[in-house]
């Protein structure tokens, strides 16, 4: 497993411990350019965080301008799985919030991407302004039913 963060999990943490998982942990914003790069085409970059870390033993350095950089790989897999909040039945997607830090990454990243949506809506009923990924990304569409646990509205008693 490649992550930025894996805490708080009891089975992840025993399968670790058990020696039934092998994890990499990568800064979180390497972790998103190494997605970025995967989808991109980009085989690797070079970056200087992790440098002089455990995150950059074995890694390939070199200097530029006096400042020491690592090289880390590209990240791309078999398949990305992902959530936006609408689509066209195109698979252009919207994302809303925070979802759009890393969620267009990970799709571009995979050979097949599946994403699941609140909502698909018509081709042509997006503002293509309001476009944040291309439906030439996405292999499947799913459309969701979701129950929002975390957003309860709150009022008070006048």
């Amino acid at each position: 497993m490649i992550a930025s963060y894996v805490g708080e999990n009891a089975l992840f943490e025993q399968q670790l411990l058990n020696g039934e998982l092998e994890v990499e942990l990568t800064p979180q914003g390497t972790l998103a350019e190494k997605m970025r790069a995967g989808g991109a085409g980009i085989p690797a970059f070079y970056t200087a965080t992790g440098y002089g870390t455990p995150v950059g033993e074995g890694k390939e350095v070199r200097s530029f301008n006096g400042r020491h950089y690592i090289l880390e790989e590209a990240l791309r897999g078999d398949f990305s799985i992902a959530k936006a909040w609408k689509a066209d039945r195109y698979g252009n997607l919207m994302f809303r919030k925070t979802a759009r830090n890393f969620n267009p990454l990970a799709i571009t990243a995979g050979k097949i991407a599946v994403v699941e949506v609140e909502e698909i809506v018509e081709v042509g009923q997006l503002d293509p302004d309001e476009i944040h990924l291309p439906g030439i990304y996405v292999n499947r569409l799913i459309q969701g039913t979701f129950e929002k646990r975390i957003e309860q509205r709150t009022v008070r008693d006048a």
